[in-house]
C-alpha cells in the first residue's frame, strides 16, 4: 500500500508541474502534504524526515556546488562585458563570404561561448538580439535561423565548463557512491565534476561538428536558405585576421586559465570557477569603463537570484527523495529497472526515455535534483555501467530539454527576444533537426563509450 502513495506522489507532482505551480514549492509542498497524510494512515514516519536539516546543511557546506554561483557569476559578467558581439560581429563576417558561412559562425561563437561561460539564458538572448536581425537582412531561412541560434546556446549546457555538470556532478557521484556501499564496499572511490568536465568535451565537440555539417549541407541543397553574405557597411569591427584574434583573446584566455587548470589537475572546478570570475571582472572593468559599476551591482543581483532559484530547487527535490524512500519508492524503482529485459541496457534506455519526456514539463536542474538520486544507485550497481559515461548520457539527454518543443526554456528566451519576423511556429519548426541530431548523437555516445571515457581515462583514471 505505501508503495501506491510513492507512486501517487509522483503523478501529484506532475499535475501540479502541469497547471503552472513553482517547481521548488510544488516538489516541497506536494511532499509534506503526502507525508503527513501517510503518516495518519500509518504507512510513513515522520523519522525519515529527521535527515532534512543534515542533508541541507550538506548541500549549503558542499565545496563542489560552490562552484555554481562562481561559473554564474563569470558567465553573466562576460554577457554584460559584451564580448559575444565582438565574436558574433567579426566571426560572422570572416565566415560570411561562404553559403551558410554566417550559420556556422554562430555554432562557433555558441561554442565559444560554451567553453567561457556556461550560461544558456544569457547566451540565447544576446545571440538572438544580435544574431538574427542580421541573419533574416541577408536572406536565411527564419526557421533555420532560428533553430541555429536556438541549438548553439544550449551547447553551454554540454561543453564544459556547465552549471548543469557541476551539479551533475555531484548527484552522481553520491549515487556512485551509494551504489558501491550497496555492493559492500566500503571505500568507495568516486567520479569527479573534472571526470565529467573531460568527459563532455570530446561528445560536445561532436555536437558542434555534427550542426557544422548540417548547417552546411543546408546550404548545399538548397542556397536560398543560407546564402553567402556580403560585408556589413555599419559594421565598424574589421574581418582580418588580427581582428579576429583580438576578439579571440578573452574567450581563449578564459578557456585556458578555468578549463585547462581543471583538465590538467592544476584546480578543483570551484578553484578554477573563482579564477574564471575574477577574470571575467577585469575583462568587464577593462571595457565597460564608466559602466562597469552598473554592470557588476546587475550581475550580482542575477547571480543571487539564479543561485537562490537552483538551492531552493534542490532544497524541495531532497524533501521529495526523503518522502518518496519513506513510502518504499527507492525499492519500487529498484525492482523495475531490474526486471526490465536487457539488463543493464534497458534499465539504462527506460531512464533515458523517461528524461527526454520529463523535459517537456521540468529543466534540467529539477530532472537532476529528483531522478538522479532514484534511479542513480539502482543503475550504478549494475554491472558495466561507467559512471562517467552514464553521466555524459544523461548530460546531452538533459541538453535535449532546453530546445525541444513546446517547453525548452530557450525556446522562450528566444521568443522573447526574436524580431516580429520570427514567428513561434518558424522557432519550433527550426529547432526539430537540431533536436534529431542531439538524438543521433546520444546514438553514437551510447554505441561508442569511448567518446566520453577516454579522456577522463587519460587525464586521470576517471571512469570504473
Amino acid at each position: 500500500m505505501a508503495e501506491v502513495f510513492a507512486i501517487l506522489l509522483v503523478l501529484a507532482i506532475c499535475v501540479a508541474l502541469f497547471a503552472g505551480y513553482p517547481v521548488a514549492f510544488t516538489l516541497g509542498g506536494v511532499s509534506l502534504a503526502f507525508a503527513a497524510f501517510g503518516s495518519a494512515l500509518g504507512l510513513f514516519s515522520f523519522g525519515f524526515l529527521g535527515a532534512f536539516p543534515q542533508r541541507i546543511f550538506g548541500v549549503m557546506t558542499s565545496e563542489i556546488l560552490l562552484a555554481v554561483p562562481l561559473f554564474i557569476f563569470m558567465g553573466v559578467m562576460l554577457e554584460r562585458s559584451r564580448i559575444a558581439e565582438e565574436l558574433l560581429e567579426t566571426i560572422g563576417r570572416a565566415f560570411g563570404a561562404l553559403r551558410g558561412g554566417l550559420g556556422i559562425a554562430v555554432v562557433l561563437v555558441g561554442a565559444l561561448l560554451a567553453a567561457s561561460t556556461g550560461i544558456v539564458g544569457a547566451t540565447a538572448a544576446t545571440m538572438g538580439l544580435i544574431v538574427l536581425p542580421a541573419m533574416l537582412r541577408h536572406g536565411y531561412d527564419p526557421r533555420l535561423a532560428a533553430g541555429v541560434v536556438a541549438a548553439s546556446a544550449t551547447l553551454a549546457q554540454i561543453i564544459p565548463p556547465s552549471t548543469v555538470l557541476v551539479i551533475l556532478g555531484d548527484a552522481l557521484n553520491n549515487a556512485f557512491q551509494a551504489a558501491q556501499l550497496s555492493k559492500g564496499v566500503f571505500a568507495p572511490t568516486t567520479v569527479t565534476v573534472s571526470d565529467l568536465f573531460a568527459g563532455a568535451l570530446v561528445p560536445g565537440l561532436l555536437l558542434v561538428a555534427l550542426y557544422v555539417a548540417y548547417v552546411a549541407a543546408v546550404a548545399f541543397v538548397a542556397p536560398h536558405a543560407a546564402p553567402a553574405i556580403k560585408r556589413d557597411p555599419e559594421s565598424t569591427h574589421g574581418a582580418g585576421f588580427g581582428s579576429l584574434l583580438t576578439v579571440l583573446l578573452a574567450p581563449l584566455f578564459l578557456i585556458v586559465a578555468v578549463l585547462g587548470s581543471i583538465l590538467a589537475g592544476i584546480a578543483t572546478p570551484t578553484e578554477a570557477a573563482s579564477v574564471g570570475a575574477v577574470g571575467a571582472v577585469l575583462l568587464a572593468a577593462l571595457r565597460g569603463k564608466g559602466a562597469f559599476r552598473d554592470a557588476l551591482v546587475e550581475t550580482v543581483m542575477k547571480t543571487a537570484q539564479m543561485t537562490s532559484m537552483i538551492f531552493l530547487i534542490l532544497i524541495g527535490a531532497t524533501l521529495f527523495g526523503l518522502v518518496f524512500r519513506g513510502f518504499g519508492g527507492d525499492d519500487l524503482v529498484h525492482r523495475a529497472l531490474s526486471d526490465l529485459p536487457g539488463g543493464a541496457s534497458g534499465a539504462i534506455i527506460a531512464v533515458m526515455v523517461a528524461m527526454f519526456l520529463l523535459g517537456f514539463v521540468m529543466d534540467a536542474f529539477e530532472i537532476i535534483f529528483v531522478i538522479v538520486p532514484i534511479v542513480g544507485p539502482v543503475l550504478l550497481a549494475m554491472p558495466g555501467v561507467d559512471p562517467v559515461w552514464l553521466g555524459i548520457l544523461m548530460a546531452m539527454n538533459l541538453q535535449t530539454s532546453y530546445i525541444h518543443p513546446p517547453l525548452g526554456p530557450t525556446l522562450f528566451f528566444l521568443r522573447g527576444v526574436a524580431p516580429p519576423e520570427i514567428t513561434t511556429r518558424h522557432i519550433y519548426v527550426g529547432i526539430v533537426p537540431f533536436v534529431a541530431i542531439q538524438l543521433a548523437a546520444l546514438a553514437v555516445l551510447w554505441f561508442v563509450p569511448g567518446l566520453a571515457t577516454a579522456l577522463p581515462r587519460a587525464l586521470y583514471g576517471g571512469g570504473q
